[in-house]
């Protein structure tokens, strides 16, 4: 408890919620390096037609709020996921939406299912609203378990396909067995999915349960000005809007992701396609290695090795940033050989990856 004075008063304020007892800040290693592959961020940088419309935008709009709930972007959205604006709702980035989402439809005490290993913030946001993670492994073909992940009977299930940090897909059929069975909602994050060649939008706009969340951060490049959306029944979206409260995309960024989902589509679409075709060198590159690279549908592979933190301290030396994984569930026998120890190694221009693949030489040789 803390003490607050306030004139002859003297009130006694709480400091924490119990449930943020324990909670960190998210701080992942961001030290400089001259070559960041560690965020699935995209390397080659935003369309052309997004930085046109910001350095257009007049300043009478940052002078004014945005709108209140970004109905120009929704359309746009829609138009580009197939559904009607009623089905889209925006957010601050793609974890605005899944932290909104749980806020909208867990009461405190209930349980949340989530794969493991998956997205790391889903666990810490579903501690933030007062609810308990429940952590089911991956099947041994990397999709979800769909079986033990009902058997809880939680109130909300979370899946990420392509899966953050595996790379690999949840599976049509498991993810349509969830929703079939789920008493509650059913949340999945596409955040990587322009880069699998399939998605599961369909499933949002046929199941009343199932919300599926997306993000302009990744193949859209626009991962500094925060775009995320959903798309999920009218009366689903409606809640998780009511949830995350107005105003929540800037004018600049909703000006930049309208003009990107309606210019330059085929730029984007072009740099996804850079994007696997590196996918598939890379994982070709660390098989030479004798690294068994998982096999990725997303931005990124994830690359089981002992030592993964000492060789990524010393390749981030080196000017090069990869992010490290340790203790992950062994669900490959890659992964099982290393005691769960991986690095996550996004894709970028080829130049990029082949300063990376030097510098991870040499910090294996050094950590040898």
């Amino acid at each position: 408890m803390g003490t607050v004075v306030t004139g002859a008063a003297t009130v006694r304020v709480r400091n924490q919620r119990d449930c943020y007892a324990g909670l960190e800040l998210y701080a992942p290693d961001r030290a400089a390096a001259s070559i960041d592959l560690s965020d699935n961020t995209n390397r080659w940088g935003m369309p052309p037609a997004a930085e046109l419309a910001m350095r257009e935008l007049a300043a009478d709009s940052c002078a004014r709020y945005p709108e209140i709930y970004a109905a120009s972007l929704k359309e746009a959205l829609a138009a580009y996921a197939g559904v009607s604006p009623s089905m889209i709702v925006t957010g601050c980035g793609s974890d605005d939406v899944l932290d909104s989402a749980i806020r909208a439809f867990v009461e405190p005490g209930d349980r949340i299912a989530i794969p493991e290993p998956s997205f790391a913030m889903i666990p810490l946001f579903a501690r933030m609203n007062g609810a308990t993670p429940v952590m089911v492994p991956l099947a041994e073909d990397y999709a979800v378990d769909a079986e033990r992940m009902l058997r809880g009977d939680t109130g909300v299930i979370y899946v990420c396909s392509p899966n953050n940090p595996t790379g690999t897909v949840a599976g049509r059929a498991g993810v349509e067995a969830l929703a079939d069975g789920a008493r509650g909602v059913v949340i999945v994050d596409e955040a990587y999915a322009e880069f699998a060649g399939a998605d599961l939008v369909d499933l949002a706009r046929t199941r009343p349960n199932v919300l599926v969340v997306r993000t302009m951060s990744k193949a859209f490049g626009l991962a500094g000005l925060r775009v995320g959306y959903a798309v999920g029944a009218p009366g689903l979206v409606q809640e998780v809007e009511k949830s995350r409260g107005p105003y929540k995309v800037s004018a600049v960024a909703s000006a930049a992701a309208i003009s990107a989902l309606r210019d330059d589509l085929p730029w984007v679409r072009e740099h996804i396609a850079l994007a696997v075709a590196n996918r598939e060198r890379l994982s070709l590159e660390l098989a030479h290695r004798r690294i068994p690279a998982l096999p990725s549908s997303a931005n990124f592979v994830l690359a089981p090795l002992a030592n993964a933190d000492g060789i990524a301290l010393d390749m981030r030396r080196l000017g090069v940033a990869v992010r490290p994984f340790t203790n992950l569930r062994g669900i490959s026998p890659g992964l099982r050989a290393t005691g769960g120890s991986a690095l996550r190694i996004s894709v970028g221009p080829w130049p990029e990856i082949e300063a990376t693949l030097v510098a991870l030489d040499r910090a294996r040789a050094s950590c040898a």
